[in-house]
């Protein structure tokens, strides 16, 4: 186990307070940490950016938001090759800017992650003695039939975990080049 899949007392607590789902008997829930060496507010830019998910997210190739970025906001995002999809259509649900948190509900698309819906959080976190972040993504979602929740579980849980790895990437990458301060809303 490295330091991402740890749960400390206070990875814990953000568990709690934030990251709550009501899985019903045909659904699948967990959550994924990354430790991320870049300040909160650098990481956060990149995650709060629901019209710009190809900033960090490698398997989106394109996407077009249907709204004004705000609650309800629909995007239509371009799954490159490689994945069981082509499509994804998101709503989003949360995006509360003071506590670093973002909400998302998958709502169509040409995938199996049916009645899918995500909460990323980010908080500050000491990494080796510098401002670092925690990113925590859980999720709820269908388990398709024909597969068990454990496999169902484990593709999400991959997918977030790349995910999380290339934003820790790109969020590192900006922090080392001097870029500490957040991308343009």
């Amino acid at each position: 186990m490295n330091d991402d899949d740890s749960c400390g007392v206070m990875d814990t607590q953000y568990i709690r307070r934030h990251h709550r789902h009501h899985p019903k008997e045909n659904q699948c829930t967990s959550a994924v940490f990354k430790n991320v060496r870049a300040p909160v507010p650098l990481v956060w830019s990149l995650v709060r950016r629901f019209d710009q998910p190809q900033k960090y997210k490698p398997f989106v190739s394109r996407c077009v938001v249907k709204g004004d970025l705000g609650i309800g906001s629909v995007r239509e995002v371009n799954v490159k090759s490689g994945l069981p999809a082509t499509t994804s259509t998101e709503r989003l649900e949360l995006l509360d800017d003071e506590e670093h948190i973002l909400g998302i509900r998958i709502v169509g698309g040409d995938h199996r992650l049916k009645n899918y819906s995500s909460i990323m959080t980010v908080h500050p976190k000491v990494i080796d003695g510098r401002p670092g972040t925690v990113v925590v993504e859980s999720f709820v979602v269908d388990v398709p039939s024909g597969n068990t929740k454990d496999e169902t579980c484990y593709f999400v849980k991959a997918l977030i975990r790349c995910n999380l790895k290339s934003l820790a990437d790109v969020s590192e990458r900006m922090a080392v080049q001097g870029q500490t301060e957040p991308i343009e809303k």
